[in-house]
């Protein structure tokens, strides 16, 4: 069995474990975000049941933090109470962006995670089978019913190789989605395996299972192997760590194979995630805007590359360089060994820990402009801007672009 099937095998209450049969299965954790929290929670309230009854649910505000009348802030004020008298935990609005929180303190390999964010699949990275569905689904799954889907297709991704320097996840997923496009992983779920794995962090395979939702995948997910043991106990969770692996490359319905020592950077142009070409093949078009961060690439392993790359370097005077850190720990990080200073110094924008720009919540670029992201969409007008075409990188990709002013192949 793969690792899919095995946590899928030992939370199925109802169904056949076919694909395309319909199944039923426990939900141990869930998370929601404010933009579709507030429903939910409204929806759960109207189930009439006194307390959540999962293992662990969390309310995360990180969406509306722009407060510029009484909504947002009203809205916030209500998931706190909710969570105090359900017995949810509260993130508070600046703690940062829900799926870099959740994999830091909450996600958990073998557990299930229904969210009410398409990227929830984020906690992947970690072992976790982590769903995105509607609010009244997570609703539903806090008052203790099971999640009904379609038994997907498990695909193998065979990873070979190790990453050529300035290569980095965001540039294996953005080759998945070239080679797939954003309709190719419907009804299906990504497991990624091969020697290839284990030179990926934590943080390295979370961005991949993060816009994983980009091909339409049901779910993304890595193994769960010393690397995550290192990653848990750094955290302070080691007790939570368990050993999860496929048991032979003959369980997958179909298996992708990337060899890492063969990628080069990549970018997603306007106005598909699926639309992706080598940098090396458009790099030198003018920019005016590069932001850096959202759920894919806002860990500290990205701030920090970001952060060295910039260091005794200034931001290129025709264009803005936005930075939204995923977590006050991040930030924190940052400060103790001085690498947020080198983002201070070279002109950065440092935004709140929160997803900002990448839903079109301040950030918007200049009329026209070109903005290249490290986000995870790139739908026209997304951006808050109709007619800016913005394209998706990494983040070494994005700082070196920051500081020459035009897209650059670092």
């Amino acid at each position: 069995m793969n690792v899919a099937s095995k946590i899928l095998g030992e939370h199925i209450v109802a169904g056949e474990p076919e694909p395309g049969k319909e199944i039923k299965i426990k939900i141990d954790q869930t998370l929601t975000q404010d933009a579709t929290g507030t429903m939910a929670y409204l929806e759960f309230e109207a189930i009439g049941i006194s307390r959540v009854k999962t293992e662990l649910s969390v309310s995360y505000v990180d969406h509306n933090t722009l407060q510029t009348d009484f909504k947002n802030p009203d809205d916030h004020i209500y998931l706190q109470s909710v969570a105090a008298r359900y017995g949810l935990y509260f993130s508070r609005p600046g703690n940062g962006i829900c799926h870099q929180i959740h994999l830091e303190r909450f996600a958990r390999p073998g557990k299930t995670l229904l969210g009410s964010d398409s990227h929830t699949p984020t906690a992947g990275g970690i072992g976790s089978l982590a769903i995105g569905a509607g609010g009244l689904n997570v609703a539903a799954a806090m008052a203790g019913e099971p999640f009904a889907l379609k038994y997907p297709k498990i695909v193998g991704v065979k990873l070979s190789g190790k990453l050529p320097p300035w290569v980095s996840a965001k540039d294996i997923i953005l080759e998945l989605l070239r080679r797939v496009d954003v309709k190719g992983g419907v009804g299906k779920i990504f497991e990624y395996f091969g020697p290839g794995v284990k030179t990926l962090s934590i943080p390295e395979r979370a961005t991949i299972t993060n816009m994983g939702t980009e091909t339409g995948a049901t779910t993304s997910i890595f193994p769960s192997d010393e690397i995550t043991r290192e990653f848990l106990k750094a955290q302070g969770r080691e007790e939570q760590w368990i050993e999860l692996k496929a048991d032979s490359e003959e369980d997958y319905d179909e298996i992708i194979e990337i060899n890492l020592d063969e990628l080069e950077p990549m970018a997603a142009l306007p106005h598909s995630p699926g639309n992706v070409k080598p940098v090396s093949e458009i790099e030198g078009m003018e920019v005016q805007q590069v932001a850096i961060g959202s759920c894919t690439n806002s860990s500290l392993r990205d701030m920090k590359i970001v952060a060295q790359i910039l260091k005794d370097k200034t931001v290129a005077p025709n264009l803005s360089l936005l930075i939204n850190p995923g977590s006050r720990q991040v930030v924190t990080h940052l400060v103790e060994t001085g690498e947020f200073k080198y983002l201070v110094d070279a002109g950065a924008r440092v935004l709140e820990n929160a997803c900002g720009p990448c839903i079109g919540m301040g950030g918007a670029p200049p009329s026209g402009s070109v903005s290249v992201r490290t986000y995870n969409r790139n739908f026209e007008g997304r951006s808050g801007t109709k007619d800016a075409k913005v394209l998706l990188v990494s983040p070494e990709t994005a700082a070196v672009t920051a500081i020459k002013g035009v897209l650059t192949d670092p």
